[in-house]
């Protein structure tokens, strides 16, 4: 594993608990961050702590991300655990059913827009002012290849994840001059918990299109959003990092 100093460095990870989001913690962890894991499960938060406590100072807070009162709880306790934040990764986020378009309930499509795009806003709304006001920040939000090319019998999160896309861009944007520096990541298939949501068909269609034929790691997630995170990263802003294996074209 290659260094990366992000020492003195304070961090959010939502949906920290488990999958790629644990897998980054524990990278921020080993570069000498300290941490503080968002995520909506207590017992999986307990359990993502203990794991990650010999890496390092964690803290974990029960947050819904798709409630501006619970997100702005959430910064306020980790205020009172870390003092403040140079890091947010906004990472948590859900597959939903897989469905035609038009087979989709209004209610289906809603839930994954609320937690993977307008919990990004929220989030982004709650922490830049204090990135802001220090004049440095870091803010990697994980997008999906799916919002590049938009995945059949999943376009409820194809568009999430465009969403968070452009959302990314216009963000950094706004933040160019501030020493905020605002990306993303978008991967290609990494297995994780949020498969077991997904349909064999629809897997096996994902891994088709990646050139190297096989699915992403959860490590080789968290190494670039740790380089991202960095002070290392300083002329990428607004920018989309692809982690797809040769499928991305564009």
């Amino acid at each position: 594993m290659n260094n990366i100093d992000l020492q003195g460095k304070r961090a959010i990870v939502t949906g920290g608990a488990r999958g790629i989001g644990l897998a980054i913690a524990g990278r921020l962890l080993s570069s000498g961050a300290r941490c503080c894991l968002w995520d909506i499960d207590p017992a999986a938060l307990d359990a993502a702590a203990q794991e990650l406590k010999a890496l390092g100072e964690v803290h974990t807070v029960v947050v819904d991300l798709t409630q501006s009162a619970s997100v702005q709880e959430a910064r306020a306790a980790t205020l009172k655990q870390l003092g403040s934040v140079e890091i947010l990764v906004n990472n948590a986020g859900i597959a939903g059913v897989n469905k035609k378009t038009w087979e989709l309930t209004p209610e289906e499509w809603r839930r994954v827009l609320e937690i993977n795009l307008v919990g990004v806003f929220l989030c982004c709304r709650e922490v830049v002012p204090i990135m802001v006001e220090q004049g440095y920040g870091r803010i990697v939000n994980i997008a999906s290849i799916a919002g590049k090319e938009g995945n059949p019998n999943a376009s409820h999160y194809s568009a999430s994840k465009a969403g968070v896309i452009a959302l990314t861009k216009s963000l950094g944007k706004e933040l160019a001059r501030s020493g905020v520096l605002v990306n993303c990541v978008a991967p290609a298939v990494i297995k994780t918990d949020i498969f077991d949501q997904m349909t064999q068909e629809h897997i096996d269609y994902m891994v088709s299109k990646i050139p190297m034929g096989r699915f992403g790691l959860k490590e080789e997630a968290a190494a670039m959003v740790a380089w991202l995170c960095s002070a290392d990263c300083s002329f990428s802003t607004g920018a989309v990092f692809d982690l797809s294996g040769g499928r991305a074209t564009y």
